[in-house]
């Protein structure tokens, strides 16, 4: 397929992107052309698109960001046989290399030779993407594009919540970005008996609040330890999630566990974070893990199900959509913290 298309372009080092007409995308024979019918901003395009420290260090434009989306297979490369023109996908974002240590034991999630669509190679936030065969994940025909786009997101929220039992267990989730916001979701379809929900922003503590949360904390008002301690007799929550990567909201979480409960760390500090190992990690027998990405691909299959058996409803968290041309304006309001998952389309 030949022509142009519109993208947004991270057009060079230092903040803010354009809206460029580009090449469409040439396939390769293991590839497929996907139709993009919508695509969310997250927060990691937010700082490729602010251009912190961690983008001048990673990212290298100019090329098309964006890494999630939902569209409709256009042609499929000359091996590619399990997919077709006309079908409805997203994608995984992690590009494997398959012959590392992780990847020959099935840990493809954590492959050492990771490159990650959008970030390390051409994006999504355009008409068009060229996408691995073996990346694609096919969506059922009645959910719509928007929540289809949003499901790479909210794998993480679900890798982060259900690594390890929630059932019938008190769970916070420190930090309410759309992330944080999905994981409360997860946490109630998963049976958690409390979900508390920490942050500063009570725009999306009132989110957290209409995905399920039973008690939202502004931290900013209230010691959230104390809270936590108070709401659970004294005793601390069984599981903490933490998606802020603030360094006080990350010891307050190690602060606030239970004896033997579980810190699952999806937050990524800019920089190293003091916690009291002795008495936050060792002599509580806490068990603390660290999580990224997707686990390839029964986390998918998780996420499909419980969107489409309704058990989770993001819809609220879809607050924004706007056409690709007016990608700014989602960036503005990522920026402000004046959203929840901000959906363009092309």
């Amino acid at each position: 397929m030949r022509g142009k298309m519109n993208a947004i372009i991270k057009h060079h080092r230092g903040p803010g992107a354009e809206l460029q007409q580009v090449q469409i995308p040439i396939i390769k024979d293991d590839e497929v052309l996907i139709k993009v019918k919508a695509t969310s901003i997250c927060g990691t395009d937010v700082h490729i698109y602010n251009w912190d420290d961690w983008s001048a260090s990673r990212v290298h434009p100019p090329y098309v960001f964006g890494h999630e989306f939902s569209g409709v297979v256009v042609k499929a490369g000359a091996k590619v046989t399990n997919f077709k023109e006309g079908d409805y996908v997203s994608a995984e974002t992690h590009l494997i290399c398959g012959h590392c240590p992780q990847c020959l034991t099935g840990q493809y999630h954590i492959c050492e030779n990771t490159k990650i669509i959008g970030v390390d190679t051409q994006g999504c936030f355009a008409e068009y993407a060229a996408v691995p065969a073996a990346n694609l994940w096919r969506n059922p025909a009645n959910m719509p594009y928007d929540i289809a786009s949003i499901q790479e997101p909210m794998g993480n929220a679900v890798h982060t919540v259900l690594k390890g039992d929630v059932a019938g267990k008190s769970v916070a989730v420190i930090g309410c970005g759309p992330i944080g916001i999905m994981a409360v979701g997860v946490a109630k379809a998963a049976g958690a008996s409390h979900v508390l929900a920490f942050d500063l922003n009570e725009y999306r503590l009132n989110l957290a609040k209409e995905m399920g949360a039973d008690t939202i904390v502004n931290s900013a008002e209230v010691n959230p330890v104390e809270m936590a301690k108070q709401l659970t007799n004294g005793h601390g929550v069984d599981v903490v999630c933490e998606m802020s990567g603030h360094p006080v909201a990350m010891d307050q979480g190690f602060k606030m566990i239970t004896n033997g409960g579980r810190v699952s760390i999806l937050s990524l500090p800019a920089s190293p974070v003091s916690i009291d190992i002795t008495n936050d990690i060792v002599f509580k027998g806490v068990q603390v893990q660290g999580i990224t990405g997707r686990k390839m691909y029964e986390t998918w299959q998780q996420v499909s199900r419980l969107l489409h058996s309704k058990q989770v409803d993001v819809s609220p968290l879809i607050t924004h959509h706007f056409p690709l041309e007016e990608f700014e304006k989602g960036f503005e309001l990522m920026n402000k913290g004046l959203c929840g998952k901000v959906v363009l389309h092309p």
